[in-house]
């Protein structure tokens, strides 16, 4: 988010959402200065900044980055997260960090308007949060997909390194194949899925009419590189 082009674009905002630590779908991460400017923005014009964390616990490069969160000062910042990527999707439980002052505010609202979570799924949570399970969890599938990452993008590569190339990222649950050749990638998408695979174009992800062709492909459940490889054999008859 380049904040001076926000401002600009909506000068009398009183809220800006955001996602920090991995932009969705390139992956990349809000630089300090401009962190500092957003932080800035909120506390001068008492406005809210949301800060959606929806995977920042998968970054192989480097030590998770810390929150936004973490540098306000001001109480400004509203921390997202969810347990459905970190534990389990079938969990739908998520969790909003707010400041002190407004807990009581947001439990009422949320108990007015949301449609709650159960009690006990929330309590087995809370154990597993107290007790290290879910940090120790975080640790070891962050290295299970470091692996997966690895030896999917040596897999694709191998196949179809004429034809496309993988983008580098430093985290998320996804790889972004940048595709040669002028190929479309809606097209190519559409292909796959008829194919039974899956993969999005990253034309549907952008407003740009002159978008670079790119898939965005999972690679959290491919267990090895000939896994991949096998894979990869089946797109390139797709191409």
């Amino acid at each position: 988010m380049v904040i001076s082009d926000g401002l600009k674009a909506a000068h009398g905002a009183v809220a800006a959402v955001v996602t920090p630590a991995h932009q969705s779908p390139l992956g990349m991460s809000l630089i300090l200065p401009r962190r500092l400017a957003l932080l800035d923005w909120a506390a001068k014009s008492k406005s809210w900044i949301i800060e959606d964390d929806y995977d920042g616990e998968y970054r192989y490069v480097s030590r998770p980055l810390p929150a936004l969160k973490s540098l306000d000062r001001n109480g400004r910042v509203l921390y997202s997260g969810t347990f459905s990527k970190v534990l389990f999707p079938g969990l739908r439980l998520a969790y909003l960090v707010v400041p002190e002052d407004l807990v009581e505010r947001f439990e009422h609202i949320s108990q007015t308007l949301a449609g709650g979570s159960p009690e006990l799924t929330q309590a087995i949570v809370t154990a597993f949060i107290k007790e290290g399970h879910v940090a120790r969890h975080i640790q070891r599938m962050r290295k299970l997909y470091a692996q997966r990452r690895k030896a999917t993008a040596i897999g694709l590569e191998t196949v179809l390194g004429k034809h496309m190339s993988i983008a580098s990222q430093p985290g998320g649950m996804h790889l972004i194949l940048q595709l040669k050749n002028q190929q479309s990638d809606r097209l190519l998408s559409a292909r796959m899925r008829e194919s039974g695979l899956y993969a999005e174009a990253l034309a549907d992800w952008t407003m740009l009419s002159e978008a670079p062709a790119a898939l965005l492909v999972n690679f959290t459940n491919i267990g090895s590189q000939s896994v991949a490889e096998h894979l990869a054999k089946r797109i390139l008859q797709l191409m």
